[in-house]
């Protein structure tokens, strides 16, 4: 996959890309990251990447001009690809979303800031992405934790497919985890990981992540295949007819 990074601040992505599994990702030749900065596509002197809205109001606005050049720039017409912006307006990320982009050759983010970007810039744009109900100061930070979330999907990244086939929002939260020592600071592994039994164990961990699915997120339970018999599980949890863990 090739990912292009389009930002005022080229320098945020060079300790975070070059460490963990985007650097091994890169190192692979799985990953073909490039960084662009938008200043580089400014034919005026200073480099100026924004301008005062028309009409009035605080801020200011990311102009069209660079952002188009950079865009077009950074777009290989020969690449299955998308043009993604990240902006608090967006559709919610989503794991669904990162194995959606995972399928293409290419991303290119157009790193948003200030009061936004010059409308017409989306025209060039194939989907807004947020990663949540806030506001940041730029658009890099949303774009390095997609970046990760994608390339971490490919295949050859990881070591194993299993890590990725146990993942969060399958759309059950993940069971609880333990490794050595056996004890401590008084609490206890459970028995049943200790047992060898692997079938009680994967009944026992598929138990815990309805159950944590329920406590913390019980809108993921919507999407879940569950059995008539989970289905009742959860339900007397929910009424509180039965606290058994």
């Amino acid at each position: 996959m090739r990912v292009d990074v389009i930002t005022i601040f080229p320098a945020m992505f060079a300790s975070p890309f070059a460490e963990s599994i985007i650097r091994r990702a890169r190192d692979r030749g799985v990953l073909d990251l490039r960084l662009h900065d938008l200043r580089d596509y400014c034919t005026d002197r200073h480099r100026v990447v924004d301008d005062y809205p028309y009409g009035g109001g605080a801020g200011m606005v990311m102009r069209p001009e660079p952002a188009w050049r950079a865009i077009h720039a950074a777009r290989d017409g020969a690449r299955r690809g998308a043009v993604l912006l990240t902006t608090p307006q967006g559709e919610r990320f989503t794991q669904k979303m990162a194995r959606e982009l995972a399928a293409c050759e290419q991303l290119v983010f157009f790193c948003g800031h200030y009061e936004g970007v010059d409308e017409r810039v989306r025209a060039l744009v194939d989907r807004e992405v947020s990663i949540g109900d806030y506001v940041l100061t730029g658009g890099e930070l949303p774009a390095m934790v997609i970046v990760d979330a994608v390339v971490r999907l490919l295949p050859g990244v990881l070591g194993s497919a299993d890590s990725l086939a146990e993942e969060s929002f399958g759309p059950l939260l993940e069971y609880p985890h333990f490794t050595r020592p056996a004890e401590f600071e008084g609490m206890a592994v459970p028995d049943v990981l200790l047992s060898g039994h692997h079938r009680k164990i994967a009944e026992w961990r598929r138990c815990q992540a309805l159950r944590r699915t329920l406590r913390r997120r019980p809108d993921l339970l919507a999407q879940a295949e569950l059995t008539a018999a989970e289905r009742d599980l959860v339900e007397r949890w929910r009424t509180g007819a039965d606290e058994a863990d």
